[in-house]
């Protein structure tokens, strides 16, 4: 019986009938076929790059800041990270790629300024992101619609908004810094920055303030006070002092409040602060209220007359008139004020004060105006800052009957006219004093240097001088300004605990060894390599090259870190 397997075919042959091709037939087939030729596309196609291939921190950024020493605290932290990251910080906004813009609300000019920078971006086809408080007190004005925010309380994570903006994306951070529900002074005071002056560390010791001014936007923007602890500011100064700082200044909204939020108060601070200042450095109080430095008179008379801190006090009154000061809702009168500034002159002999007047407030007379003036004549204020008022919407005050523009013109000129009908230096010249010299001044032709008082003393410009302690005796007076010629014997004191870093470095960075560099710069991203902390000039300006270390926690290397800076910004 047959298996399964078996075939009822005997041999293959059998499989192949009558009318298949021959074998013969099946080659000359192959021969008469013509293969079709494969057309080559000629057209060359080109990649279209999204918004979302950009690759952030590479970019340069020019950053542009108004207003008070507090913006531009904030101003020094934002580049110090945003330069950390790999962004190049330029002074030249036709080349830069993104526009950082750190406005102020104060008064309309500034805003003015703000609103007119953010067209001239966008008709250059620039990224934009706003800083500031203008857009952290009215974020849905009509000319910031579309464009990227950071919140005044944010500026820790300004890098993820840049990084956002450069790839085409709006992003708005406007949050409060919180603790357990306990609203906080802001970002942590140990960010990188890149101070404007290597010299001067500008550090905020609380935001916002207890007052409720009828004509104030800043508090829409920077809200009730909240203040840093004593210890974080403490280590912020004596850092800054490691990095070759030789002045120290306390900014705020309201720095005579400080520590209420917290169960301290200034006293307190300036006295801690005071053991870690090195010998011939200098710190000087930024402003505070009447209402507030009453409290601590005494107290605040001891601290000014110590010689590492400045006899210098910025109070504003804003008037004269009791009336006016009323419907400001200032919470002091006019006699408040004058019991601070005879209690403090008398208790620091030579003190400066400096203090601030609105013209025109809403309602004010003719006679309330003369009651300033008056005040003014009485204590011949060396610094005078005066305001024309301007009607800030959403406030109180722009709701009153207001004073007519001619007039409130007027009154402004009237009163500067006042003001430099005397001068307040004078009786200085032939005096011998101890000036620090920190800074240049705008003509370039000297350095800017500060006695005792904070007054400003213009010195010859030698090298030798810069961040020194210099001896001086004075020999010209101006309204504004005093002179003074170095004395041939005198010892030029650097109170500096270390060389101060350059201008444009990133405060807060440690540099990491060669060997750690080299591991960390691609060759692709970084032409040209070299140790850390050097320099390479260019025609432009000078950049840094180098890779740093994070400033806080594990070992983190940031690479294609770059600055650059340029003379005069």
């Amino acid at each position: 019986m047959p298996s399964a397997c078996d075939s009822p075919i005997d041999d293959i042959e059998d499989m192949v009938s009558s009318g298949d091709p021959t074998p013969h037939e099946r080659q000359y087939s192959r021969k008469t076929v013509v293969p079709r030729a494969r057309k080559r596309n000629t057209q060359q196609t080109t990649e279209v790059l999204q918004a979302d291939s950009v690759i952030p921190g590479m970019q340069k950024i020019w950053m542009r800041t108004w207003g008070c020493s507090h913006n531009n605290s904030d101003g020094e932290y934002m580049a110090g990270q945003l330069a950390a990251s790999g962004y190049i910080m330029t002074g030249r906004n036709q080349s830069a790629d993104l526009w950082l813009l750190n406005s102020c609300t104060v008064k309309n000019p500034a805003e003015d300024h703000f609103r007119n920078s953010i067209k001239k971006a966008q008709e250059q086809d620039k990224k934009v992101v706003l800083a500031g408080c203008v857009p952290q007190a009215q974020p849905r004005m009509d000319y910031l619609k579309g464009l990227s925010i950071i919140g005044v309380q944010q500026i820790d994570r300004v890098v993820e908004v840049v990084d956002e903006a450069v790839k085409g994306h709006s992003v708005r951070l406007l949050g409060q810094k919180k603790d357990n529900g306990k609203r906080l002074g802001g970002a942590r005071l140990d960010l990188p920055k890149i101070r404007k002056n290597p010299l001067i560390e500008i550090i905020s010791i609380n935001t916002g303030c207890l007052n409720a001014c009828t004509y104030c936007k800043t508090k829409h923007a920077r809200g009730d006070l909240a203040s840093y602890p004593v210890e974080e500011l403490v280590e912020r100064a004596r850092q800054s002092f490691n990095e070759g700082v030789c002045e120290i200044w306390l900014t705020s909204e309201d720095t005579g409040a400080y520590g209420k939020d917290i169960g301290t108060d200034l006293p307190t601070l300036l006295w801690k602060l005071v053991e870690v200042i090195p010998e011939g450095a200098m710190l000087r109080l930024g402003m505070t209220n009447p209402p507030y430095i009453l409290e601590h008179l005494e107290e605040m008379a001891r601290i000014l007359n110590h010689p590492r801190v400045y006899g210098f006090l910025h109070i504003p009154v804003q008037s004269g008139s009791d009336s006016v000061l009323m419907d400001m809702k200032r919470e002091y009168c006019a006699e408040d004020f004058r019991h601070v500034v005879q209690f403090l002159k008398d208790r620091v002999p030579g003190i400066t004060i400096a203090t601030d007047i609105i013209c025109g407030f809403p309602g004010e007379t003719d006679a309330d105006f003369q009651e300033t003036c008056d005040l003014v004549r009485e204590y011949r204020f060396p610094s005078l800052f005066i305001n024309q008022f301007y009607p800030r919407p959403g406030t109180p005050a722009a709701k009153m009957d207001q004073v007519p523009a001619q007039v409130k013109k007027q009154r402004t000129k009237e009163l500067s006219a006042l003001f430099h009908s005397y001068n307040p230096y004078d009786h200085k010249i032939g005096e011998t004093q101890r000036v620090l010299v920190t800074e240049e001044s705008f003509d370039t032709q000297y350095f800017v240097a500060h006695n005792k008082y904070y007054e400003q003393v213009l010195v010859p410009k030698r090298s030798e001088f810069k961040g020194k302690m210099v001896e001086v005796e004075i020999y010209e007076a101006g309204k504004h300004f005093l002179k003074g010629r170095p004395l041939k014997d005198s010892q030029v004191f650097s109170p500096s605990l270390s060389k101060p870093l350059l201008k444009g470095e990133v405060s807060g960075l440690t540099q990491v060894t060669l060997q750690e560099s080299s591991r960390c710069i691609s060759s692709a991203l970084m032409p040209v390599c070299l140790s850390s902390g050097s320099r390479t000039d260019r025609q432009e300006g000078a950049m840094a090259w180098s890779c740093w270390v994070s400033w806080d926690g594990p070992l983190v290397l940031v690479c294609g870190f770059m600055v650059e800076w340029f003379n005069g910004v």
